[in-house]
């Protein structure tokens, strides 16, 4: 596993994207390009792009001469284009038959396309990963996903992935895709270019992979839709460096050239209870577990930061618990949701149930009238405009916030509001679009940030600047995953009620979800590039890290390699069983998570050829984390171990997670 100069380009490739696209066209002049023939030729950091302003095709030449295929025409095409019109940064035309608005610019170093429709209608486009050259394709399905473009596994319907269309706004932790192009991966990924996707407009946008000649391509779509608020598009094509990664750091530029970049450290100075995310693992809690002997359990184990959250069900936390835990510099909220209702005289959770007419009135009404059938097939989802709109008068979640949290809670973790699950609303008085759900979303989440520690699920990079930590953005979910945790039998269920099944029922994974999910030579920390530092990133609540024994080692290594805490569920039998173990683990986490849960992932390396071996950094070298997912030694780390350095340590701290822990009796 030979480790040349070549492969180890320890912080490069992130950081000088990062630098290529934080502004550097300086182009001058030559910025606007040139058009001949209906082709505009612009500059970009790294080269120039080329787009065909007949067919949306686009391609680009690096500066060493490297030419590329970036999109192919859009597909069923466009119809004729119109006259091009110069102007200071690019051009602009249109395509009259079909009702669009084109614009293309240079802008800080990348190539941004908006297309304006005035209709409703779908286009199919970009056309990616036709060029011969493509060899490995970027995917954030959770943390992320790097899959050499002929992978038999993935061009086959066993990884989920190919014949599959997501949808970008919902389905993708980022709103982004990659290509790497040339080399076959391994320790430097071989490639010398690459390219990234960025769809900042996401609502109303898919993504479709097709394996075509046995390579993996994706055509992204968006669909233009004036009550949806989605009859704008945008892509951005930045140039890269083929890192496996690359996609995501370009995304975080642009987040930061955007001002859209939340700060951990900002939200600490904000909220100083914040600062008790670093170092803390985090588990719900049942039984024993939620009262203030099982935290007193906890801390006796040694455990010093954790996050612990409990369900909405008739026996929460009580106060003397609250207070323990906070006397053990623990952080401890409610589980709540704001997205269903139900009538109150049978509703299946206290969370669904609202004053007076909350239900039906606020319920998201569909064209016909008909309410938008809640989650589980119960009762409705809940309209964030009409809360929005009655909050002013009638504190409906002001009220809600007060009464959950009347024990002393000083977290909040409020369910689905930062995925992509958004909803245009019919109903009188409450009308909205899907742009506008998002938008009442993120002010109320808004508001809950002042006054909590708050997490959501599955945090979407739109609300990165209101959110803390969230819980689900860290699995890359397959879609055989779900059909999994519908067998009850296999899963188990919300039952009995004091240590639920579907929380504490070990499962074996079929063969392909498991390499389809934790597979760790296709893991890259695409979520942990663009937003580390900005948010605390676990996986999600269903997936405790002894729900799936036969990963627990991998999940463990990742968990380090990412900087990000592992979820748990306890109550009092785990305690017993799983104490030492999880007390073991977090002593090892901790150091490394305060030094480092407030910086950027600087890099993302594979060491060997089999991508057995990886390594990350952190900061300006403030940690390298070193994981060997592998069953053979690399230069003296054992195969299912870590290393970890923080700056100013003389030798790596190594933790083996299968071998440490043992029962408390």
């Amino acid at each position: 596993m030979g480790m040349t100069s070549k492969l180890i380009r320890v912080i490069a490739a992130s950081m000088a994207l990062t630098a290529t696209a934080v502004g550097v066209s300086g182009c001058g002049s030559a910025e606007a390009g040139t058009l001949q023939d209906g082709r505009l030729v612009l500059p970009v950091a790294g080269g120039t792009a080329t787009v065909d302003t007949a067919t949306l095709a686009v391609t680009a030449q690096a500066d060493d001469g490297t030419r590329m295929v970036l999109s192919e025409a859009a597909g069923g095409g466009l119809g004729t284009a119109g006259p091009v019109t110069r102007t200071a940064d690019g051009a602009r035309w249109t395509y009259p038959g079909k009702g669009l608005s084109v614009t293309a610019r240079t802008e800080q170093g990348r190539l941004r396309i908006g297309i304006r429709a005035d209709r409703d209608q779908s286009v199919s486009w970009p056309v990616t990963g036709t060029d011969r050259a493509a060899s490995a394709v970027q995917v954030p399905r959770g943390e992320g996903l790097d899959i050499p473009v002929r992978d038999a596994f993935w061009n086959s319907g066993r990884g989920g992935l190919a014949g599959s269309t997501v949808d970008v706004g919902a389905d993708l932790a980022l709103p982004l895709w990659g290509y790497a192009m040339g080399g076959a991966g391994g320790a430097s990924g071989g490639a010398r270019h690459g390219v990234s996707y960025v769809t900042p407009t996401d609502l109303g946008t898919s993504l479709a992979f097709a394996s075509r000649g046995g390579a993996l391509r994706a055509t992204a779509a968006h669909d233009f839709s004036a009550g949806d608020g989605t009859r704008d598009y945008q892509v951005s094509f930045a140039l890269t460096d083929g890192d496996p990664v690359a996609p995501a750091a370009d995304y975080r530029s642009y987040l930061a050239q955007r001002g859209q970049l939340g700060s951990l450290r900002q939200k600490i100075a904000k909220n100083p209870a914040n600062g008790k995310l670093l170092g803390a693992f985090h588990a719900y809690v049942w039984g024993e577990a939620r009262t203030a002997a099982g935290v007193a359990r906890l801390r006796k184990l040694g455990v010093d930061r954790m996050w612990l959250g409990y369900d909405a069900g008739p026996d929460p936390m009580d106060a003397a618990a609250v207070r323990a835990a906070k006397q053990a510099g623990y952080l401890v909220g409610p589980y709540d949701s704001f997205a269903n209702g139900q009538d109150p005289k049978a509703a299946d959770s206290p969370t669904s149930k609202w004053p007076g007419t909350v239900y039906p009135d606020f319920c998201v009404r569909k064209a016909d009238g008909s309410a938008e059938t809640g989650f589980g097939g119960r009762g409705c989802y809940l309209s964030s405009r009409a809360f929005e709109k009655a909050e002013p008068g009638r504190h409906y979640l002001a009220d809600r916030t007060r009464e959950m949290t009347a024990n002393g809670a000083d977290s909040y973790f409020l369910d689905v509001d930062a995925t992509g699950e958004v909803f245009r609303d019919h109903g009188a008085g409450h009308e909205m679009t899907r742009a506008g759900d998002r938008e009442n979303r993120l002010a109320r989440m808004g508001r809950l940030a002042k006054g909590f520690v708050l997490g959501s699920e599955s945090a979407q990079p739109w609300a990165n600047g209101v959110l803390a930590f969230d819980h689900g953005s860290g699995t890359p979910v397959a879609d055989g995953l779900w059909k999994l945790e519908r067998d009850k039998e296999t899963w188990g269920g919300y039952y009995p009620q004091n240590a639920p099944k579907n929380f504490f029922k070990p499962v074996a994974l079929p063969a392909d979800l498991a390499t389809a999910m934790y597979d760790p030579k296709y893991r890259v920390p695409l979520y942990e590039t663009a937003l580390h530092g900005s948010l605390v990133n676990a996986e999600r609540w269903e997936l405790s890290y002894d729900k799936l024994p036969a990963q627990k080692t991998t999940r463990a290594l990742l968990a380090m390699l990412y900087n990000t805490p592992l979820n748990f569920v306890l109550d009092g039998p785990s305690l017993t069983r799983n104490g030492a173990e999880l007390a073991a683990l977090q002593k090892y986490f901790a150091p490394l998570h305060r030094a480092a849960g407030t910086e950027r992932m600087t890099s993302f390396r594979w060491l060997t050829a089999d991508r057995s071996v990886q390594r990350t950094v952190f900061g300006d070298g403030v940690l390298t984390v070193t994981a060997n997912f592998g069953d053979r030694a690399y230069h003296g780390l054992p195969g299912g171990c870590v290393d970890a350095r923080l700056r100013g340590d003389a030798q790596p701290r190594r933790l083996c997670p299968a071998r440490v822990g043992t029962p408390a009796g």
